[in-house]
């Protein structure tokens, strides 16, 4: 019987092992609407507390910021902003939300983008859509912010759109999550925003998305809203602003098994914000 037991033991934990070695697993961190400006200490200080607090979280891969990072679309707003999330541990990526951009205002994305690698040597974006792999994931950051008459209805672009479509294709075989400020499905609770909220031509999106087998996830901000939601078998991720009360941003992992579809799990991580 203590043979028995013994071998049993041993084929159990073999088995556990192998699932593990089977396993593809990645933690990664979204912050969405931080909605930082120069004259409001208040953000300065919610944004400085996250940041703490994400260097506290173990096992982060990296973080992503969601758009409308800053509230007015200025250089200096742009630049406190971006003195603050490079103190992060981890590498950060971003994406232009609405309130980020105003080209008449002279905050085209090119600059923008100019002022984050100014501000990092790390950061090497030169466009608003662009990617990166990180173990066997794809990710994919996807603009829809306008530059020339900013409002907060999104707008992927016919440019956008193809660029989204190749490079999807070419990486059929990678996990792909895609991030964004504007979502594509609506939350629940969101619909006091979608009167002026809503995403231009939405369909236009969603029909590439349905295109391509390896979008496990979309995540996205610029509703304010909480939210979860799956179509045609992608997860449509929304987040809260962090400037909200509440204070949160989002830990995502993904789980891979061999044989399995990917899972992933999310959880909303409230920042404490000391007077």
């Amino acid at each position: 019987m203590k043979k028995f037991l013994t071998l049993f033991v041993l084929i159990l934990g073999i088995l556990v092992t192998a699932t593990k070695s089977f396993a593809e697993n990645i933690k990664f961190i979204q912050v969405t609407d931080s909605h930082m400006a120069k004259n409001s200490e208040y953000s300065q200080k919610v944004l400085k507390a996250t940041i703490d607090d994400i260097n506290k979280q173990s096992g982060v891969s990296f973080v992503v910021f969601t758009g409308d990072n800053v509230n007015y679309a200025q250089e200096e707003d742009l630049r406190i902003f971006a003195s603050i999330v490079k103190k992060l541990n981890v590498p950060y990526y971003f994406v232009i939300g609405n309130h980020d951009v105003y080209k008449t205002n002279g905050m085209p994305k090119t600059r923008y983008l100019e002022i984050m690698r100014e501000s990092n040597f790390r950061i090497h974006q030169r466009k608003p859509n662009y990617k990166w792999k990180k173990k066997k994931f794809l990710f994919l950051i996807v603009d829809g912010a306008k530059e020339v008459i900013p409002g907060p209805a999104g707008y992927f672009k016919k440019d956008t759109l193809e660029w989204l479509d190749k490079t999807l294709s070419k990486n059929k075989k990678k996990t792909t999550v895609i991030f964004q400020h504007f979502p594509v499905v609506y939350p629940d609770g969101a619909e006091g925003r979608l009167k002026t909220h809503k995403t231009y031509k939405v369909e236009d999106y969603t029909n590439i998305i349905d295109k391509h087998a390896n979008v496990l996830a979309i995540i996205s901000g610029h509703l304010h809203t909480n939210g979860e939601n799956m179509k045609n078998g992608v997860y449509h991720i929304s987040t809260p602003s962090l400037l909200a009360i509440p204070h949160y941003y989002k830990i995502i992992d993904i789980v891979t098994m061999k044989d399995f579809s990917p899972i992933i799990y999310t959880q909303l991580r409230e920042v404490e914000v000391k007077d």
